[in-house]
C-alpha cells in the first residue's frame, strides 16, 4: 500500500532514500539516449524533460517517482494504492503522480508511459 504524505517544499527535504535516488537516476540515465529528453528542475527537484515539457521527477522528501501521465491513469493509480496525488504545498496536479514504492519495474514502466505522454503533446 502506497505511504501517504503531505506535500512540503524543497526547502524542508528530509533526503530521501538514497536508493530511490539511485534509482530514479539510472532509469533516467536510459532515457537521455533520445536528444530530445534532458534533466532540469522542477520546484527544486530533478526532473526530465522531452522537447521542454516536464514528464517526471523525483521526490526528495519522501523518496518517490513522480511521473506526468492522463488524468485517468492518475486517478487509476491513486485508486489502486500505487500512487498518491502530487500535491505540493497542497494543491493537487491533476495530471501527476506520486509513486512512493521503491520498484524498479513499476517506475520504468511508467517512466515509459510518462515519455509516451509527452509526445503526444508534440502532435
Amino acid at each position: 500500500m502506497a505511504r501517504r504524505t503531505q506535500g512540503t517544499s524543497p526547502s524542508e527535504q528530509s533526503g530521501g532514500d538514497p536508493a530511490a535516488r539511485d534509482l530514479y537516476d539510472e532509469l533516467t540515465d536510459d532515457l537521455l539516449y533520445d536528444p530530445a529528453i534532458g534533466r532540469a528542475t522542477m520546484m527544486g527537484y530533478p526532473c526530465m524533460r522531452l522537447a521542454g515539457r516536464f514528464v517526471a521527477s523525483y521526490n526528495d522528501n519522501d523518496g518517490s517517482l513522480v511521473v506526468k501521465l492522463p488524468r485517468e491513469r492518475v486517478i487509476d493509480l491513486v485508486e489502486t494504492g500505487t500512487g498518491d496525488p502530487f500535491a505540493p504545498a497542497g494543491k493537487v496536479f491533476r495530471e501527476w503522480v506520486s509513486i512512493p514504492t521503491l520498484d524498479a519495474e513499476l517506475w520504468r514502466g511508467l517512466l515509459a508511459e510518462a515519455v509516451a505522454f509527452a509526445r503526444t503533446s508534440l502532435d
